[in-house]
């Protein structure tokens, strides 16, 4: 069972409420939240585009921005160099875009999963070089790239480097010295001596930044104020893209670019992004980071993991309508594919961890030889939240072994693949997730062996925590309240829908729906007698096996065939309140999230 935490942090809540009228309930979620102070309050409930931290604050920014359109002026020719995910792609068409519309000689290149790897290496540069490239500019991708960058600088190239990923190091007897590449500028918010208010921002935020630095510098925005306007918008679409995609936390300016960008994205201009939208079906409605981060984002993804990332580039290029709804259809039907893939994947990833003594270590390592090693951190991201450990899945390459992996929160990732280090032909990540290459198969389990002899998580780590905002009766979330609700969106990592709680809950009836019956459906009651209706995403199988156990066999068969009485299936409940519309009508619906 989960392990209840009710937050106490203190505020005047009532004088909170009052100033800024709202409930006091509202009040307590964002002290939770640590907003603080009048500006902060502010700025959360009502942020907007003038609230974005100003770009120049980035180390090397300026310089990056003058250097790029003193090579335009010259007519000098720029390559882009990004990604195979949706940041990389994202940022890739932000530069592409902005440069473009300063008039530079541009095109872009955007490695290929299997055949080249993750970010720079000595074949793109080659590359470069023998293509007349003069400048060569990174994006979601190149701090980690020195021995890359130094051979471009031997061969006559400017190199820019713009990236968010964390900056190499290396530990020594005087401390940490962190390893930046020898680039004509790097703008990475997370490098030493970048005075950036916010770190956590994507790619393709920190792609944007330049490009909206360059445009003022240049004076785009005086000369052709409709041109600046859409394309300020359009980047802006692609940020909140990128940001929920990437798993960014949405506090800070992120949750002021996904709310602004969503509301733009459902009007999107671009052919691409608008066939997307329509080959999914979710063209006409309130797009929120569900859509972006679990429908749209992988659809992207499956390019660049079964094919090439370009297509999708190529989609947000396109201007025939005709043409893009083709792409957009394929981008589609590779995500199809790459879902059975991956369930596939998913089930032998679990037979070894529950039938090998693999499943007794604090970290996983799976080693799925046969798999497609594009799909390797989904199926790590589903064995680390099976289980709750850190995954990682480990495949077959073309040359050696190649593998990514998914974290918990209490485990660095980065920083312990930092310590063995000298294992990997290649890797890097940041706290959360992380890639990585070995020379060999018989590396795997050497790999594995040091990771958890060297491992100090302890039993509290790995304790699943729900995390309480306000214990409050259901008659307290009325349509008013839930409405109010909305001032805290969007929701996501950094920023999570706030949970309630209470006790005494009666079960009266229950169901199971969906296309699976893995969705429960249930009539319960307050312990005033009030009635609502309750839903549970969560698994059914796991809550019929707590509710047997507490109320017997016969009770939990009883409550399907509602034939139940009041009183005699009762649970205590963290909820989320929300509105469902149906025929119509719009009803009050409780969200369990977990059940005690």
């Amino acid at each position: 069972m989960a392990k209840w935490m009710v937050a106490a942090k203190k505020a005047d809540f009532n004088e909170i409420a009052e100033k800024y009228q709202i409930t006091p309930v509202l009040a307590r979620i964002m002290r939770n939240r640590d907003i603080v102070g009048d500006k902060e309050i502010e700025k959360f409930l009502h942020g907007d585009l003038k609230d974005l931290h100003a770009p120049f604050l980035m180390k090397d920014l300026e310089t990056a921005a003058k250097l790029i359109l003193e090579k335009i002026r010259e007519e000098r020719r720029i390559r882009i160099i990004g990604d195979y995910d949706v940041d990389g792609i994202c940022a890739t068409y932000i530069l592409l875009s902005g440069i473009r519309a300063l008039s530079g000689k541009v095109d872009t290149v955007i490695p290929h999963r299997v055949k080249d790897g993750y970010g720079l290496n000595e074949n793109l540069i080659e590359d470069a070089g023998e293509d007349g490239i003069d400048t060569i500019i990174t994006c979601d991708n190149g701090i980690a790239a020195a021995a890359q960058i130094q051979m471009a600088k031997e061969m006559g190239m400017t190199v820019v480097v713009t990236d968010h990923h964390e900056v190499p190091f290396e530990e020594g007897k005087e401390g940490r010295r962190y390893l930046l590449p020898g680039a004509d500028a790097v703008v990475d918010p997370k490098q030493p001596e970048c005075g950036y208010p916010f770190k956590q921002i994507c790619g393709a935020v920190v792609a944007a930044k330049l490009i909206q630095s360059m445009f003022e510098f240049s004076g785009f925005k005086e000369t052709d104020p409709t041109g600046y306007k859409e394309l300020m918008e359009e980047m802006l679409t692609f940020e909140a893209l990128a940001t929920v995609c990437d798993v960014m936390e949405l506090k800070d300016e992120n949750r002021i670019i996904v709310k602004k960008g969503l509301s733009l994205m459902a009007e999107t201009k671009n052919p691409g992004l608008k066939a997307l939208l329509m080959v999914n079906g979710i063209e006409d409605k309130e797009l929120s980071p569900y859509h972006v981060g679990f429908i749209i984002g992988p659809c992207m993804n499956a390019t660049g993991r079964l094919d090439t990332a370009k297509r999708a580039l190529e989609l947000f290029e396109e201007k025939d309508w005709k043409n893009a709804v083709t792409i957009a259809g394929d981008l589609k039907s590779l995500n199809d594919s790459r879902k059975q893939m991956t369930e596939e994947g998913v089930k032998e990833a679990i037979a070894q961890v529950e039938e090998t003594e693999i499943g007794r270590d604090r970290v996983l390592v799976v080693y799925l030889p046969d798999c497609h090693e594009s799909l390797a951190g989904i199926i790590a991201g589903k064995v680390r939240e099976k289980y709750g450990k850190p995954a990682f899945v480990l495949t077959r390459g073309e040359e050696g072994v190649k593998g990514s992996g998914r974290s918990i929160e209490t485990y660095n990732m980065y920083e312990e693949m930092t310590a063995c280090k000298e294992l990997f032909t290649r890797y890097g990540g940041h706290k959360m997730a992380a890639g990585l290459s070995l020379e060999s198969e018989e590396a795997v389990d050497v790999f594995r062996k040091m990771l958890n002899d060297n491992c100090r998580l302890t039993k509290e780590d790995f304790e699943e925590i729900v995390h309480i905002d306000v214990p409050m009766p259901l008659a307290y979330a009325d349509k008013d309240f839930i409405r109010e609700l909305s001032l805290l969106e969007p929701f996501g990592v950094g920023n999570p829908k706030p949970l309630f709680a209470r006790k005494d809950i009666s079960l009266l009836s229950g169901r199971r729906m969906g296309k699976n019956r893995n969705v429960g459906k249930y009539r319960i009651a307050d312990e005033n007698g009030a009635l609502y209706e309750m839903i549970y995403f969560g698994d059914l199988e796991a809550f019929d096996a707590f509710l047997q156990g507490r109320c017997g066999e016969d009770t939990v068969k009883r409550l399907y065939e509602g034939s139940i009485r009041e009183k005699e299936a009762v649970i205590g409940m963290a909820y989320y309140p929300d509105l469902n519309y149906y025929a119509g009508r719009e009803t009050i619906q409780i969200v369990m999230q977990n059940y005690c």
